[in-house]
């Protein structure tokens, strides 16, 4: 990775200065030759992107829940991974909701109307500057990471004015100085801006705003549907590449599986939606286990809990439990079967005015039914379930909505999410698991290291459901064939 040298500043022309001792000084001769002979590469005629009307709609949601008052949505800004090279970059979600833009250090701003309603703007960098030697010298400007939209392009494109987004902090802070109306602000993806509106925003008011915006998610329109659905469409050919390289990770690691599902990822979207979790054997009783590092044995089982992010951000969140020998033992077969049951019951519970709680609830009702059957915990069943007993083996809840982010809508209040009615447009995941982990005494030695979970991604409709990640088999004997065949 080459190693950029310092930015210029727009009084810098030309640029004599390094930060270090590595490249010399750039001569006149040089910097004047840098701002010609460059063609002119401005897009004209752009159509707007899809997604843009359905932006649109969502900033008038906005617009209309707090009328008279300012609003601000960052983007977010490049993190440091260490010393001179960043994270690669993800727009914040609201902003990404709100505007379809993915640019980092973007700002959304709706400005209030004296007659009601909003203006919308967007704060936006720039493309690099030919004349002060931005555009080559700094380690963010075209010729170092690739060329920007221009201001009237991203205009085209997004459907919303533009601005310069140097000018975003004094421009804002001028304007709430000078308009006593009230501003609210995202907070915690821009420092700059939380300092400069610090004294013209408050907590409280900037909760309400993040609250909105995570309940104006719940529902899906049909473009984040299509998007969801595309996202389940890539990830279950990331689940078939690794069954068929699963031979590779057994001589590696779990480590290859990551890979693998990683490669499809970038193929067919912009990145993995979460950390992956390649847990072969006793790790998959681990629920986040995502350092995976461990061997892969035939015999064991892997639960493979990974989902591919679009190029929108939208992403899938699904998770197979795969007999890496090709074939369940009858025991992880009886345990499989346990927890395929219990999320065939959670999934019949997901339709319009149902309450959310009732997958998860007919889902654990199923899972305390085996437990007792098979002598692990005594019953009645009542009792397990009002005593939350099967939670020593299934440890967490049967699924949350997804989207944007794969734990969607997490600032919503527990009236709006956890104890509302199911509603045409929601997606959610239904994942129940049995996991008995190796050192659990309580169960018989058979028992121990083995961690099953089973999840789909579930769009309720008008008549009920649909699963989005259907075309990935469940039932074992299903799961066996399909290995097979992929396998030779």
């Amino acid at each position: 990775m080459t190693e950029e040298q310092t930015a210029p500043s727009a009084e810098d022309t030309p640029i004599k200065q390094r930060k270090n001792g590595l490249y010399p000084a750039v001569s006149d001769e040089l910097a004047a030759n840098m701002k010609s002979g460059w063609a002119d590469t401005e897009r004209r005629d752009l159509a707007p992107l899809e997604q843009s009307a359905y932006a649109a709609k969502r900033r008038a949601a906005l617009s209309a829940r707090f009328p008279g008052e300012r609003l601000v949505v960052p983007a977010g800004n490049l993190r440091t991974r260490a010393n001179d090279t960043e994270y690669a970059f993800r727009a914040a979600t609201e902003y990404v909701h709100l505007t379809g833009d993915q640019t980092e250090d973007a700002v959304l701003v709706l400005e209030p109307r004296a007659g009601g309603g909003h203006d919308a703007r967007l704060y936006l960098l720039p493309r690099s500057d030919r004349e002060n030697g931005e555009f080559w010298l700094d380690g963010q400007g075209e010729l170092w990471v690739g060329r920007r939209n221009s201001l009237a392009e991203a205009e085209a494109l997004l459907g919303l004015p533009t601005r310069d987004v140097r000018k975003a902090v004094a421009e804002l802070t001028a304007a709430a100085d000078e308009d006593p109306r009230p501003t609210r602000l995202v907070r915690g993806y821009d420092a700059a801006l939380d300092a400069a509106l610090a004294e013209h925003t408050t907590k409280h008011s900037d909760t309400e705003l993040k609250v909105f915006l995570s309940e104006l998610r719940l529902v899906k329109d049909e473009w984040e549907i299509a998007e969801l659905q595309a996202a389940c469409d890539a990830t279950a050919k990331g689940f078939t590449d690794v069954v068929r390289e699963l031979s590779q990770a057994v001589a590696t690691s779990e480590r290859w599986i990551e890979g693998t599902f990683f490669r499809r990822a970038r193929v067919e979207g912009n990145d993995v939606g979460y950390g992956s979790i390649c847990a072969a054997g006793p790790h998959a009783t681990t629920l986040h286990w995502v350092r995976n590092d461990g061997e892969v044995r035939e015999g064991e089982l892997l639960l493979l809990d990974a989902g591919v992010e679009t190029r929108h951000l939208y992403t899938a969140d699904v998770t197979r439990t795969l007999p890496i020998s090709g074939t369940f033992n009858p025991l992880q077969r009886r345990i499989y079967d346990a927890v395929l049951d219990a999320q065939e019951a959670g999934i019949a519970a997901v339709k319009p005015g149902a309450r959310y709680r009732d997958f998860h609830e007919a889902a654990q009702r199923v899972l305390a039914e085996r437990l007792v059957e098979w002598g692990l915990v005594e019953g009645p069943v009542e009792r397990v379930l009002e005593l939350g007993l099967q939670r020593r083996w299934t440890l967490h809840g049967t699924g949350h909505m997804l989207g944007l982010d794969v734990h969607d809508c997490a600032q919503a209040r527990v009236e709006a999410y956890v104890d509302a009615v199911l509603e045409p447009g929601m997606v959610l995941t239904v994942e129940p698991g049995l996991y008995f982990q190796a050192d659990d005494l309580t169960v018989p030695e058979e028992y121990r290291g083995i961690g099953v979970r089973i999840e789909d991604d579930i769009l309720v409709t008008p008549e009920g459901n649909r699963n989005l990640s259907a075309s990935l088999p469940r039932r074992a004997e299903d799961i066996e064939n399909w290995m097979a065949q992929l396998r030779g």
